[in-house]
């Protein structure tokens, strides 16, 4: 039997009372964003008092269909670089800030474009599916994007007698096998914060919380997603929390995600999933953003993400594939 916790677990207890008032730079965010016809998109690993300030919350994949579909004139992608990237692909002619530039991606770090263009020109006739976690030259390079909710779909829309090389996470693509049953060449990389999560760490929260499931990232390592209830997107996350009878639930993902969970369902208790040295798991480049830089670059428009045309172009492609075969 695993040994207890050496530290007190990271629990959101079901909400009793009204949230407390925005604070004044909140308030001044929001009339800043009024003044520049501004939205807000904000990831679900954003720090909380971002999230109540955005006008949507979601994953890779729910704020890429916002970006799509806005008419706003500024677009302020609270979320990490890849993210504000997509949102300028698909909306050239907007203006796309990023309250920090240096919020970057291990995960997308570890698959540089010219490397992917390297492997494609050895293996012909690869076919590239891209994780959304990746750079606009890697995204230039693949055939279809991904998101961790769509990508057992897009997978399976591959033709069969394509030899598929899935880029950038590792994990993510050898769930997406499992599911699939397709063969999937994987690329050697992964998200450094989702792969501190161990089996130990897990089983000793859970043997503190007997009564919980467990719901885990696909892009937890595999022996971690075998011992959860429940492997899905964080946005899928919601659904499972929502419907499952339990009246707890331990939640293997980045820890800002607890705050969208108990913000929609507010009469759970969620437990965030440790790891072998700490009660919960940030993801320091999501952490990056702060409120006075959402301020700042409402203020200032500025930082603004530019991509070259010709890039941004070929990178449009596989994204809007992505979003007519996840419709389907």
């Amino acid at each position: 039997m695993p040994e207890a916790l050496d530290y007190e677990p990271f629990v959101l207890a079901p909400r009793r009372e009204e949230p407390a008032p925005l604070s004044l730079i909140q308030e001044e965010i929001l009339e800043l964003k009024r003044r520049r016809h501004a939205v807000i998109l904000a990831h679900n690993y954003q720090i909380e008092p971002i999230q109540r300030v955005a006008d949507h919350v979601g994953d890779s994949l729910g704020l890429s269909y916002q970006a799509a579909a806005t008419k706003a004139d500024v677009i302020l992608f609270c979320g990490v670089h890849f993210m504000a990237e997509t949102a300028k692909i698909v909306n050239p002619g907007r203006l796309v800030l990023l309250p920090d530039l240096e919020a970057g991606c291990s995960l997308a770090d570890s698959c540089p474009a010219e490397q992917l263009a390297a492997y494609k020109a050895s293996h012909p006739g690869v076919y590239v599916v891209a994780y959304i976690n990746c750079s606009a030259a890697v995204k230039a390079l693949s055939d279809v994007i991904c998101t961790s909710g769509n990508a057992v779909k897009i997978v399976r829309r591959v033709p069969p007698d394509r030899e598929i090389l899935f880029v950038p996470d590792r994990n993510l693509g050898q769930w997406v096998a499992k599911q699939t049953g397709r063969r999937l060449q994987l690329w050697p990389g992964s998200c450094y914060a989702h792969v501190l999560f161990t089996v130990e760490a897990i089983e000793k929260v859970r043997m503190q919380f007997p009564d919980a499931p467990v719901v885990a990232h696909p892009e937890c390592v595999e022996a971690v997603r075998d011992l959860a209830d429940e492997v899905c997107s964080t946005e899928l996350m919601v659904k499972f929390a929502r419907e499952h009878p339990a009246r707890r639930i331990i939640v293997v993902t980045e820890s800002g995600m607890l705050h969208r969970l108990r913000r929609e369902i507010p009469d759970k208790t969620f437990i965030a999933g440790p790891t072998d040295t700490c009660a919960c798991n940030d993801c320091r480049y999501m952490k990056m953003n702060t409120l006075e830089k959402v301020r700042d670059a409402l203020l200032n428009l500025a930082p603004a993400i530019e991509i070259p045309e010709e890039i941004r172009q070929r990178a449009f492609v596989p994204i809007k594939r992505m979003l007519e075969w996840s419709k389907v």
